[in-house]
């Protein structure tokens, strides 16, 4: 009873549903390998694309779960992400309007809420620690809108790594059936107690063809954590490229073994600079986690809180060293403009769907801009943003007549806009200057 059946409607649009390829192109979308049959399909289930205003409504079809008696639910990102309203469907046949309270695309996560006149029943949360590959698991969800729906298998795999555009976290791998509707469903442990959520599948055709990847349940929790206490997620940010250490390298440094993540590069003033780590350090440790294959690191480094100091352990010249280096954060992280006026800058903007950070000396010098002019596009999420045709990269230079030369500043002039109004930005894009106008929806917010 504490599954949930998630409907996202786009007023005005009909989105397309990404099928794991685009026109015109014919190898893997996010493959993980080099065969164009083998594809990796990450909005397997309904993935809103970018419409044309002339497209009529649609509505994508989810799953989510109930996290706590009051109303909380959990669900992936991609089922709600650009909806206009948000409806979740109860075992009793209730459906209740949806307030999304804020989401992660990186995790690909979105937590929900809505107001119900009698408690909930909430799932268990189990330990996504604790999976072992072999133990059985069940999803209940929705596919193909056949609502609870329930399938098994077991688990393959724990801490597998889809590669760089799912970094920030790792994945349990089952071969439970999972289908079209599934995205968002709970994937439970034979003791009753969710382990994770369904997210993405491996397959040639787009159907379930044998390996399904979960979100991990500890990861979900902590990202819950963050956007109620503060509307968004921050990723930390150590401040190195690693690459895996293979037999190659291991012969040429007399290790013993192939493992640990060698340091390609350190990033200048970052945490890793200031601890002490160098280009060529083998990072085998990080507070106190083993790392044996590189792709482990950048998940320990994202769930680590900004600010933490923690210990790294490292390869150097064969001898092993401890270092303590203070976490920072990824860019973006603390301006992400939240959807639905949730984020922490609540104004008519916030629809844009778009996070921004300071600008840069390497490229205020590569633009002929100056140190304080301007904020550059870091991530767009908005439709509204993607159809005006702005770019990542691009620096907004005012708002509404508004110079803007910092974070603080593009907050300030943000704030003076609201639904309704018409946005005029300022934006430098390589050596063009032009104005791009947008008008603001007027958003009526759920209960």
């Amino acid at each position: 009873t504490a599954v949930v059946h998630v409907e996202a409607r786009y007023n005005g649009h009909r989105l397309g549903v990404l099928q794991g390829y685009r026109s015109g192109r014919s190898g893997p979308e996010d493959g993980l390998g080099d065969e164009d049959s083998q594809w990796l399909f990450r909005h397997f289930f309904g993935m809103p694309v970018i419409p044309s205003p002339q497209e009529r409504a649609h509505i994508s079809l989810g799953s989510g779960f109930i996290i706590s008696s009051d109303g909380y639910i959990l669900t992936n990102n991609h089922v709600v992400a650009h909806a206009s309203s948000v409806k979740v469907r109860l075992k009793d046949r209730r459906v209740l309007p949806a307030k999304v309270v804020g989401t992660d695309a990186n995790y690909d996560i979105a937590l929900l809420k809505v107001k119900a006149d009698k408690p909930l029943h909430a799932v268990h949360i189990g330990d996504s620690r604790m999976l072992k590959p072999g133990q059985w698991v069940l999803a209940i969800g929705s596919p193909f809108g056949f609502d609870y729906t329930v399938t098994q298998g077991i688990v393959s795999a724990v801490g597998r790594s889809l590669g760089e555009k799912s970094q920030d976290t790792t994945f349990i791998q089952t071969d439970v059936p999972i289908n079209r509707g599934n995205s968002g469903g709970p994937l439970f442990n034979l003791s009753g107690q969710v382990v994770g959520i369904n997210s993405q599948i491996y397959s040639n055709t787009g159907g379930y063809m044998g390996v399904s990847f979960s979100i991990p349940i500890d990861v979900a929790m902590n990202v819950v954590r963050q956007l109620k206490a503060r509307g968004y997620v921050t990723h930390g940010m150590l401040g190195v490229m690693v690459r895996q250490v293979d037999s190659g390298i291991a012969k040429a440094l007399h290790l013993a073994r192939a493992s640990g993540a060698i340091v390609v590069k350190v990033t200048p003033g970052s945490g890793a600079d200031r601890a002490g780590i160098q280009t060529g350090d083998i990072i085998i440790a990080y507070h106190g986690h083993p790392v044996d294959q590189s792709a482990a690191l950048p998940p320990l480094v994202a769930m680590t809180s900004p600010g933490k100091k923690v210990a790294v352990t490292v390869l150097r010249n064969g001898k092993k060293l401890t270092l303590m280096a203070t976490v920072g954060s990824m860019p973006g992280d603390h301006h992400a403009l939240a959807r639905h006026g949730l984020g922490p800058v609540s104004s008519g903007i916030d629809t844009l769907g778009i996070a921004v950070k300071n600008l840069d000396h390497a490229l205020g010098q590569k633009l002929g801009l100056k140190t304080g002019q301007g904020v550059v596009i870091s991530r767009i999420t908005g439709t509204i943003a993607m159809q005006a045709g702005l770019q990542v990269g691009d620096v907004i230079l005012m708002v509404n007549q508004h110079k803007v030369s910092s974070l603080k500043s593009f907050r300030k002039a943000a704030r003076l806009v609201k639904p309704g109004d018409m946005l005029l930005l300022l934006v430098r894009r390589g050596n063009e200057t032009n104005f791009i106008s947008l008008s603001i929806p007027l958003h009526k917010s759920t209960p």
